[in-house]
Formats: structure tokens, C-alpha cells, sequence
């Protein structure tokens, strides 16, 4: 298969966020790689989509903490396409809790970054080349608002009381991430942002959160699909709403 339609990576995205993000693409003319960690996991999800009639879809296997997964992804999706157009960076662990600043382990902060951040990074710098083929290749970062310090420090926020250390932390340096990245690709046809999709309820929060994987979906979708006008190197919420950092 060579580029006959644009085509997005979503990692993390046999459930959830990242599955509805993908039919959503889907339905809009994309072609969508599914990144997940298993054979069973991508095939069940690819058949799921397909019995819907949305034929364009692939799984790759992917675990974003294993350099050489991400390497070998790479490189299989590379043999597929000439370049790819945009990259989401949806796969996100929360990690145990309590998170309480004073108590948290190092190892639990380790084992949350490795995924939200390393993981991350990793996923990116090995699909960079591929993206900077495209006409106009975009990044999207799933982040979330409770990595924002400004409203972490804001009494009236809605999450003010939680104070996940390990979990928050790993998404305010991925925020961190986004602005150095953004600026390093200012000058060329990349942008990527980051976006939090909103208290959504997936597996990730044992199904608590407020809003549904539709609503989640779409800024995601708006995002990875902005024209040459849109913004890079911010942060928007499930509203397109412009976050503090």
C-alpha cells in the first residue's frame, strides 16, 4: 500500500480514546494505523471497524516503552507508505494511586514517565522522518489538563485537589516536550500540539470520568487534521479551548 489517502498513526488505540479517534478519521477519508501491544488486541479492533464498513485501517504492533518495538514499527509502517501525515501520541498510563507528593515512589514516577514521556519522545524521533516526507505532517500530544502547573496552582480549578504526582508530572513535561519540539520545527510544514481530551471515561480511570470517547475523539481529530493555518506548540482542551501551561 503506498499513499493513495492521508494516513495517521494513533498509538495506544485498540480502546478507548484511541479507537473512537480512529473511526472518527476513519469516517472522514483517512487512512488510520492502530498501534497496539498484541496480535489479538489490533486484529479484534481492525474487524470491529471493518464490520462497521470502514475499510481503511491496518494495526502495527507498538509497545512505546521498547525502543526496539517502536524501531520495528517503524520501520513496517515505512515499507506500507511513502511518508505519513500525522502522528497521535494517545497511549497514557495513570499509574497506582495514592500519588501524594511526600510518598510516591521514585519507581511508580519512573514507571508513569516511561510511558506518558519517554514513550512518547521515543514514538516521535522514530517517526519523524517519515512525517517530515509528508506535504503537511502533524503531532498531536494526548495530554490532559491536570498537566497544566498554572491551573494546579489555581485553587478554583475543578482538579485542585488532585494532586496525582506521578501522573500529572509525566504530563507537564510532555507539555514541556511539545513547546521544544514546536519550536525546533517552526521554520518547516510540521505542527503539533498538545491536547487534552477531558475526564473521559475509558479504562485508564476504571470508566469515572465524565465525558465519553465521542467527545473525547474530536479534538484529537481536529487537531491531527488542522490546515496550514492552524497553531503548533499549544495546548487545547476538549472544547478547543486554549490552556495555560
Amino acid at each position: 500500500m503506498k499513499n493513495q489517502q492521508k494516513t495517521i498513526l494513533i498509538t495506544g488505540a485498540n480502546k478507548g480514546i484511541g479507537f473512537e479517534a480512529t473511526r472518527q478519521l476513519l469516517q472522514k477519508g483517512y487512512f488510520v494505523f492502530i498501534g497496539c501491544r498484541t496480535k489479538e488486541n489490533g486484529e479484534e479492533a481492525v474487524n470491529e471497524l471493518k464490520s462497521e464498513g470502514l475499510e481503511s485501517v491496518d494495526y502495527v504492533i507498538i509497545n512505546i516503552r521498547e525502543d526496539d518495538s517502536v524501531a520495528a514499527a517503524a520501520k513496517e509502517i515505512s515499507s506500507k507508505i511513502d511518508f505519513l501525515d500525522g502522528l497521535v501520541n494517545n497511549a497514557g498510563y495513570v499509574g497506582g494511586i495514592p500519588q501524594n507528593a511526600s510518598e510516591v515512589s521514585i519507581d511508580l514516577i519512573k514507571d508513569v514517565h516511561e510511558t506518558n514521556f519517554y514513550g512518547t519522545i521515543r514514538t516521535t524521533q522514530h517517526f519523524l522522518p517519515l512525517l517530515m516526507k509528508a506535504p503537511q505532517p502533524r503531532i498531536v500530544n494526548v495530554n490532559s489538563d491536570m498537566g497544566s502547573l498554572t491551573l494546579h496552582s489555581d485553587p478554583t480549578y475543578k482538579y485542585y485537589d488532585n494532586k496525582m504526582t506521578a501522573y500529572c508530572s509525566s504530563k507537564t513535561v510532555l507539555n514541556s516536550y511539545t513547546v521544544m519540539l514546536a519550536y525546533e520545527f517552526m521554520n518547516t510544514k510540521l505542527k503539533v500540539n498538545s491536547i487534552s481530551p477531558g475526564f473521559t471515561k475509558t479504562g485508564l480511570n476504571d470508566y469515572k470520568g465524565v465525558n465519553t470517547v465521542e467527545q473525547a475523539a474530536r479534538p484529537i481529530v481536529n487537531f491531527i487534521t488542522i490546515d496550514e493555518n492552524g497553531p503548533t506548540g499549544k495546548f487545547f482542551d476538549e472544547n478547543l479551548v486554549e490552556l495555560p501551561w
